[in-house]
């Protein structure tokens, strides 16, 4: 009986280990190189860690071909920035997302394929430029997503807050940055700062906030971005 108990619990840990979801994160740069990438990737791996996920992490965009994203659940741009795929590898990213895989961008992800308009519409906008750190009052547009249900309202954050160009009109605004707040915006009332959406098959995730190596020691900021890659990973807290 005993031996037979071992031998279930093996075969449900493998049955575990097995359909525990895989999720890539991506952090190569041809542009500005964050010092927050490192932390980033560490902060995400923990999340992974306590929260059943499992994650890999690469700076080679020759993973960007059919086999290569095959296995993942998920895939992050981290602080990515500049031409980071070449035409082949960013017509497999697509099919992937046709396909229905998910993506999240996080801070310089905006910074990023400018010239690739396709990636333009999944990422939702594009950086235009930015004003020094500070802290700024962070409204919560949606305080019903896994990201941001946890925040106050207004939420009160320091970082480096991107402008935007060519805001997708079909975003689902979480977060928008109170100009009156701080110095330097450049969107007025209508500033998103973290969205969703559902876009040509597949699902994604924005957060513009992850630019400082103290943000991935922030409870609430690891909190915002567990709850996008669990929105994403279509998981619920």
């Amino acid at each position: 009986m005993k031996h037979l108990l071992i031998a279930i619990f093996a075969l449900q840990l493998l049955v575990s280990c097995k359909s525990q979801e895989h999720v890539l994160v991506f952090s190569k740069t041809e542009g500005f190189r964050h010092k927050s990438i490192e932390p980033g990737v560490a902060t995400v791996q923990k999340l992974g860690e306590e929260n059943h996920f499992k994650v890999t992490h690469t700076e080679n965009s020759n993973v960007f071909s059919k086999k290569g994203l095959k296995p993942f659940d998920l895939v992050i741009f981290l602080n990515t920035t500049g031409d980071v795929l070449n035409a082949e590898q960013e017509e497999s990213f697509k099919k992937y997302i046709n396909n229905g895989g998910s993506f999240a961008g996080v801070h310089a992800a905006t910074d990023t394929e400018f010239e690739w308009p396709w990636y333009g519409k999944l990422v939702g906008a594009y950086f235009l430029n930015h004003p020094k750190q500070c802290e700024a009052h962070i409204n919560v547009v949606n305080d019903r997503h896994e990201s941001t249900k946890h925040l106050k309202n207004p939420w009160v954050h320091f970082d480096e807050w991107y402008n935007f160009k060519n805001i997708s009109p079909d975003l689902e605004v979480l977060l928008t940055l109170d100009e009156s707040s701080y110095e330097g915006g450049k969107n007025g009332d209508y500033h998103p700062i973290s969205w969703c959406q559902e876009y040509d098959g597949g699902r994604m995730f924005y957060t513009g906030l992850g630019h400082t190596v103290k943000a991935y020691s922030n409870p609430e900021f690891k909190q915002h971005l567990l709850g996008g890659i669990l929105y994403c990973l279509k998981r619920k807290q």
